[in-house]
């Protein structure tokens, strides 16, 4: 194969993937929006101002975006005016959210912007960047996605080490009937709810860079 015919090849597959987002993320806002809606409220009631919790996190190519997500913690801080730990600051209707992943619903909007695709990488934090290894930032040269191949192999279960060898697998086997096979498989694992924290955390561990085994707590609030 030339390398003009892998370029053309390149800009089909990110077209068909962009019109697969778009065309996904629009039917699915419009058939939800009254679940949009009455959690807006919920959340406006139980949690409190503002509905979304907005975060910047790493997108294509290590370039900075807002992830949108529904509240699920208050902002709760200690004594010493620092925040709580997620698992003293997450509610019981933000746990809810969380265990049916009603929380992600926003992320639809960033799919819309085309700062995220619906199957790819899970977005991480931003200042995770300088830790990874050189193959570990392979995961960034695709738009971070709202589900992915790590989400449905484990989810916040699995090592950081199995999570990107997993992203990178998932870029380097690329099609459109693996995101077809990834969003059934996502509509499986939240109905039975699995893989939603780490044991001992509300989410999961901070990622410290090379070996999995150094974790610790952080509050990363996905």
């Amino acid at each position: 194969m030339t390398n003009k015919t892998i370029k053309i090849t390149n800009v089909v597959n990110k077209f068909i993937k962009r019109l697969f987002d778009l065309c996904g993320s629009l039917v699915f806002l419009c058939l939800f929006s009254p679940v949009v809606l009455v959690i807006s409220l919920m959340v406006r009631k139980k949690i409190g101002s503002p509905v979304f919790f907005c975060q910047e996190r790493t997108g294509l190519n290590g370039k900075p975006f807002t992830i949108y997500k529904f509240r699920t913690m208050t902002e709760e801080i200690d004594e010493e005016g620092k925040i709580l730990p997620d698992e003293q600051r997450l509610v019981s209707f933000g746990s809810f959210l969380r265990r049916t992943s009603l929380d992600e619903l926003p992320e639809f909007l960033n799919v819309l912007k085309g700062e995220m695709s619906l199957v790819g990488p899970r977005p991480l934090l931003i200042e995770y960047m300088e830790r990874y290894s050189s193959e570990q930032k392979r995961r960034h040269k695709v738009k971070p996605g709202i589900t992915g191949w790590a989400q449905i192999n484990g989810r916040n279960m699995i090592s950081w080490d199995e999570r990107f060898k997993m992203d990178l697998w998932y870029i380097d086997h690329w099609n459109l009937w693996l995101d077809l096979k990834i969003l059934f498989s996502t509509l499986l694992i939240v109905f039975k709810r699995e893989g939603i924290s780490a044991e001992g955390h509300a989410t999961m561990p901070e990622f410290l860079g090379g070996d999995s085994s150094c974790e610790c707590y952080t509050n990363q609030r996905r």
